[in-house]
């Protein structure tokens, strides 16, 4: 299992914007065969900063999340939100061993 972090500053004036669009983003990965988790998190204390939490099977996987559509139209949409670039960090899965689908 791979387990994608990506942190992302988003502009205060697109916060919600992006809430939004990461949430419908993550909706329709959370049904791709590849995907076992896929969640969308905020920043308690800095509404503009949210982290997307990805888990996949395999790393070709996350190869293919990113030719979906669904991800090509998130793709086009997010760099004009965003405050600075996006820090992303994969991890392998240790326990539980198998992957949790996200129902």
């Amino acid at each position: 299992m791979v387990i994608v972090h990506i942190h992302f500053s988003v502009k205060p004036e697109f916060a919600d914007a992006f809430c939004r669009i990461a949430s419908d983003n993550a909706r329709d990965s959370s049904r791709e065969p590849g995907v076992t988790r896929f969640e969308v998190i905020r920043q308690l204390d800095d509404p503009t900063r949210f982290v997307l939490v990805e888990h996949y099977r395999t790393a070709h996987d996350i190869e293919r999340h990113r030719e979906t559509a669904h991800y090509q139209s998130w793709a086009v949409a997010v760099p004009e939100m965003l405050a600075e670039p996006r820090v992303r960090v994969e991890y392998a899965g240790i326990y539980p061993k198998e992957p949790v689908r996200q129902e």
